[in-house]
């Protein structure tokens, strides 16, 4: 049973890991800028839920480029072109040194492998690799099946903050609302491990002390880091108070390493604004994850 459910978590997460590259794409805008709908070389974005589903790549750029047959000429050969023909009239032109012919021009469009499509392998390998962990501690129990639908939009919200230091409102309200709805679904079957009061209260918790630092140091804390701490505070939350405060504590430990590894590599200074978000998810993996071995 165990191998059976590792093996559905490992296929769930890349499922659902391969939806990330394009969504975070779409996402991953600055906050004046409308969402992307086209792909970098300019093809509509189009599929299941108005094109956010899908593949990185689009299906124009995905497809192989079509191959124009060649007509046989006489006795099976293909005829050779013929030659230019130059008018009596006219000159034939100087040739163009090597030194001085003309540059090609830059192109002006993307293609599917610009920077914005290149993360296609890392996100879906981190989802499958949590999607696993989160099933091999929690084992069959009904939260398990919150902690799979958590987990993809976790990691897009990592990747979008990665890019662009932004969470979007439209990943942060609805991951607390299905965090809310879905343990509250798991405290009312058998067998589950937490507590669905404990977990209201840990978002409450972990969201107002991040609401307190960003009224503080609006610089410091976005509002954003803000929301994504309630849907984090209601998991961490499900498995009480010591778990919480593990999470909450991981997510600044994982971000303060990281800010110290960039100034001692002088890849940063010590006011270099760093995405926080993928560390408060860390954390907060970290501490479900020790909840779940724990309960």
């Amino acid at each position: 049973m165990d191998a059976v459910l590792l093996a559905l978590a490992a296929v769930w997460g890349a499922a659902t890991g391969l939806l990330i590259p394009r969504a975070a794409y779409r996402f991953a805008v600055e906050p004046e800028e409308p969402w992307r709908t086209a792909c970098p070389a300019g093809h509509p974005l189009t599929g299941p839920a108005r094109g956010w589903l899908g593949p990185a790549r689009c299906a124009p750029c995905a497809a192989p480029p079509a191959r124009v047959p060649e007509t046989p000429g006489p006795g099976g050969q293909a005829p050779e072109a013929p030659a230019p023909v130059t008018p009596a009239s006219e000159p034939p032109a100087p040739e163009t040194p090597v030194s001085e012919a003309p540059a090609p021009e830059p192109r002006t469009t993307g293609s599917p492998t610009t920077p914005a499509y290149a993360p296609t392998t890392l996100a879906p390998l981190v989802t499958v690799l949590a999607c696993v962990a989160l099933a091999a501690a929690t084992g069959a129990r009904p939260e398990l099946i919150g902690w799979l639908a958590l987990a993809p939009v976790a990691v897009l919200l990592a990747v979008v903050d990665r890019r662009v230091h932004r969470l979007p409102d439209p990943l942060t309200l609805p991951l607390a609302a299905a965090a809310v709805l879905l343990l509250g679904g798991a405290a009312l079957l058998p067998g589950h491990a937490g507590s669905w009061t404990s977990g209201l209260l840990g978002g409450l918790a972990l969201g107002g002390f991040y609401l307190l630092l960003f009224l503080i140091n609006p610089n410091g804390m976005g509002f954003g880091d803000v929301k994504l701490a309630v849907a984090l505070g209601v998991a961490l939350g499900w498995y009480g108070w010591t778990v919480l405060f593990v999470g909450g504590f991981a997510g600044f430990l994982f971000g303060a390493a990281y800010g110290l590894a960039l100034v001692l590599l002088r890849r940063a200074g010590h006011r270099t604004g760093i995405p926080f978000g993928p560390f408060m998810i860390a954390g907060a993996l970290t501490g479900v994850l020790l909840g779940a071995l724990a309960g």
